[in-house]
């Protein structure tokens, strides 16, 4: 069964800083990023969480990472952050059943990749470096030159405009009972300890996100 969590309307526009313990995320429920797929360093399973909330401009996301072994080497947006410790968000906010996607990824230091599939890695472009501009992000972290081995914890915050998604006509913003399909991810490609981390279960025996018959279900309230 597909994984399935409430994402609710914010009373007042977030503040993007990274602090995970600021009042306007205290009632909302974190998004556990807990299964472990394709090992190669079981010993090393950082424990992630993410939460969201939306207004009718904005979808507000912020995840907190228990790690190790963390690196950030990328500091160029589009450039190779799921090398890095990084999170992805792949959603698809689309009313209809279909293959469609988008894949938002940020290594620990805020650095983002974003592109758009017509299909699992299929139909992919990148969106244009000054809209990823727009989206406003925050981290705990600087870029990491070596590669940071005792536990740390970090934090990352962005405020994604549904703005730089008016190009795709078929996208439906969040509102009451709107229904978009996607998963989260924690992954460290070239860490010492590389791992792949997600939230809705991918039926694959290798390493791959780019699964949207995978994702789970996100329920706007």
């Amino acid at each position: 069964m597909k994984k399935e969590c409430y994402v609710k309307k914010c009373s007042v526009p977030v503040r993007i800083d990274a602090d995970w313990g600021k009042p306007v995320w205290q009632d909302v429920e974190p998004i556990e990023v807990g299964t472990a797929h394709w090992p190669v360093q079981t010993e090393h399973l950082p424990n992630t969480q993410v939460k969201m909330q939306y207004d009718p401009e904005n979808l507000y996301v912020i995840f907190r990472v228990r790690d190790r072994y963390v690196r950030a080497a990328a500091t160029d947006i589009h450039g190779e952050v799921w090398k890095d410790s990084c999170v992805e968000f792949f959603f698809a906010p689309y009313g209809k059943a279909g293959t469609s996607y988008f894949n938002l990824e940020v290594n620990c230091c805020g650095v983002p990749l974003m592109q758009h599939h017509d299909g699992p890695r299929a139909g992919t472009c990148f969106l244009d470096v000054e809209q990823c501009r727009k989206i406003e992000i925050a981290a705990s972290q600087g870029p990491i030159k070596n590669e940071i081995t005792e536990p740390t914890i970090w934090t990352l915050e962005y405020r994604l405009p549904f703005e730089i998604l008016k190009q795709y006509p078929e996208v439906e913003k969040p509102a009451a009972g709107v229904r978009w399909r996607g998963n989260f991810y924690k992954c460290a490609d070239s860490s010492s300890h590389p791992h792949w981390m997600a939230w809705s279960v991918i039926d694959r025996e290798q390493p791959d996100f780019h699964r949207p018959e995978c994702f789970g279900v996100l329920k706007f309230i």
